[in-house]
């Protein structure tokens, strides 16, 4: 292949990962689109690509028009600002949004492959369930602002007839290697595994649901290394369009998780149940769980890695070791 790849995000953490994914099928002619002061370098220190490319310089690039679909083959937009606890919205629509319809743009009149990052964050307090059906997009009521910006670009390719030409991913709760630059962002297998290394026990929400017992939220969590798979899916199949859950279809609670990782530490499991933030209250998720049937009708069929083997193989490879995928 003598077209680029474009991995934006790439620097990132589930960036990297698909970078790593595409290496790892012999890939090497990628460009990583990220900011130019990305604050963990290390994610990709390991890694083959062609180009480094800032993201502010790609976005000015594109509107200069000196590429096309004979330079890039596909663009995977993965980048943006992740985090939930984000209140500058005039930010987010430019970063999220804005930033999103412009490769859109682009990619559309070059007749270059795209595929971009939803969110399952869309699906708000999940009362309207997690199917990826399109015709449901416009109800969704995200719980911050980070969710708006990825429901703002889902009901732009709805508005506009894109469905069928573009590919929007809704990851769900995903965890594994490459996460460490995330801060309070990271999943909570790293920070239950910091804390049990630290205090030899678990702090977790208590709940304040009476459906639900502390530490019995439940969540679908997907391995990094299972979402490349799903994510790179979308890069072979060319001729698959739509929005589509990026998820594993079961759910596990915290309780779950943070056992799991107790388990993968061979250390009594302890774990103390403490009072949530008030600002946490009104936009926790207590139940999320991808509805994975329309992904599996367009053909995807590898099972996801078993819970506790996913999560000791981070903790055992990953964690322990301080390393990164290579």
């Amino acid at each position: 292949m003598s077209r680029n790849i474009v991995v934006t995000g790439g620097a990132g953490f589930i960036g990297s990962a698909v970078v790593w994914g595409l290496n790892c099928r012999g890939i090497e002619n990628i460009w990583i689109v990220d900011l130019e002061e990305h604050s963990n370098r290390e994610n990709i220190s390991n890694l083959k690509y062609s180009e480094y490319i800032p993201h502010d310089v790609f976005r000015n690039n594109l509107f200069k028009g000196i590429w096309d679909k004979e330079d890039i083959d596909c663009i995977i937009h993965l980048g943006a600002c992740t985090s939930t606890m984000e209140k500058n919205e005039e930010y987010l629509k430019d970063n999220n949004y804005q930033y999103t319809v412009d490769v859109a743009q682009f990619s559309l009149k070059q007749g270059i492959r795209f595929i971009y990052a939803s969110s399952a964050a869309t699906y708000g307090d999940g009362s309207l369930g997690f199917s990826d059906d399109e015709s449901k997009i416009e109800q969704f009521k995200p719980l911050n602002l980070y969710g708006e910006s990825k429901q703002w670009f889902d009901m732009w390719v709805k508005k506009n007839n894109l469905l069928d030409k573009i590919v929007g991913l809704k990851y769900f709760n995903v965890y594994g290697p490459n996460e460490y630059h995330k801060e309070g962002m990271r999943s909570f297998i790293i920070k239950a595994y910091e804390q049990i290394k630290k205090t030899g026990r678990v702090r977790l929400f208590k709940s304040y649901k009476p459906d639900y017992e502390d530490g019995e939220q439940l969540r679908d969590f997907i391995y990094v290394k299972d979402v490349v798979d799903e994510t790179l899916f979308f890069f072979d199949n060319r001729n698959t369009f739509g929005i589509y859950n990026v998820g594993t279809g079961s759910v596990h609670s915290w309780n779950e998780l943070v056992n799991a990782v107790f388990e993968s530490l061979s250390k009594e499991v302890k774990i103390e149940y403490i009072d949530m933030p008030a600002g946490l209250k009104e936009q926790y998720q207590y139940f999320t769980q991808a509805d994975m049937g329309k992904i599996k009708q367009a053909g995807y069929i590898k099972e996801p890695w078993n819970f506790k083997e996913a999560i000791a193989d981070y903790v055992l490879n990953y964690l322990q070791k301080k390393t990164f995928l290579k």
